[in-house]
């Protein structure tokens, strides 16, 4: 790449110390190869390992920090401080759609379908929670991603622990109503949605779980997605709108369901999805002609629109 040398001395940001760390150092060491082989002065930067004062030496910085830490707007709101320009969602965006209940509260009161939910602890009357949501439902810890510390609970014996096992990831846990149907995933570049991808796990998987996301080979990914035209773009404008609510921007993921009776429910969003060879946002942009090389650049090159953040 000829001009390159615009984006000057550009930070690669990548693992870091959230749960979803081994994702963020496979997806940086990709996004930092892509970037080398376009001719671009990059270098990855571990904030674990080095005082992230350091990055005030850097033109701009591609986060690729997964999780919290890199996801929450901490990483962003230090590069604001630092007056570096940076990739993606700004501190609110990121902070916000960290969240699961506040992503859920905006959607909510932007009138767009998200499944009922409550927050549950370890006193939390679970029969309270059946009740108002059913079986089977899904426990989340509320702040972290890549599926970290989900489980179906389709009998209630089993609810007790599977909130238990979410505690150990996060001290704010939610119970949310299953949605039976089909799982699509929605990727956004320059803040406009790529082709719909429908995900289909194998038949022993639960749902699209840590595992399934990173680790199988046996997942399906439908490019066409197997929406008539008229629902996809239903579902890309109905996306377009939860991720502008939630002050997202750029580049991202929204994940959405579709049930039996064909209608739409968001899951939740991703402000700096995966970049490794599974990943689903390589994949929508290959769709419309992007190489992986191509679409690092093209989400760096947001950098250089000024303060956009």
């Amino acid at each position: 790449m000829s001009n390159a040398s615009k984006f000057g001395k550009v930070a690669v940001l990548l693992g870091g110390k959230s749960a979803e760390r081994e994702v963020s150092l496979d997806s940086g060491k990709a996004v930092l190869e892509a970037l080398l082989r376009s001719g671009v002065n990059a270098e990855g930067f571990d904030p674990q390992e080095r005082s992230v004062t350091e990055l005030v030496a850097y033109d701009r910085a591609f986060i690729v920090l997964h999780g919290r830490g890199g996801e929450d707007g901490q990483i962003q709101g230090t590069l604001e401080w630092l007056n570096v320009p940076y990739t993606g969602t700004g501190v609110q965006g990121s902070a916000i759609g960290m969240d699961k209940v506040k992503t859920k509260q905006i959607w909510q009161g932007s009138e767009l379908p998200t499944a009922p939910y409550r927050i549950v602890s370890q006193d939390t009357d679970l029969k309270e929670v059946i009740s108002a949501l059913g079986l089977p439902l899904i426990i989340k810890p509320v702040h972290e991603g890549s599926s970290v510390g989900m489980s179906k609970v389709e009998r209630v014996e089993d609810l007790a622990g599977a909130i238990t096992k979410a505690i150990q990831h996060d001290a704010v846990v939610m119970a949310e109503q299953w949605i039976t149907g089909r799982e699509f995933t929605i990727s956004f570049l320059n803040g406009q949605p790529l082709p719909v991808i429908r995900l289909q796990p194998p038949a022993d998987v639960a749902f699209y779980d840590y595992e399934a996301k990173y680790n199988r080979n046996d997942v399906e990914y439908g490019i066409p997605c197997g929406l008539t035209e008229a629902e996809e773009q239903k579902l890309k404008a109905l996306c377009l709108r939860a991720f502008q609510a939630v002050g997202a921007s750029g580049w991202g993921r929204i994940d959405a369901m579709q049930d039996q009776q064909g209608n739409f429910w968001l899951l939740e969003v991703n402000t700096v999805p995966g970049m490794t060879s599974h990943s689903l946002v390589p994949k929508a942009a290959n769709a419309v002609g992007y190489s992986f090389d191509e679409l690092c650049v093209a989400i760096l090159e947001q950098t250089l629109a000024g303060d956009t953040q």
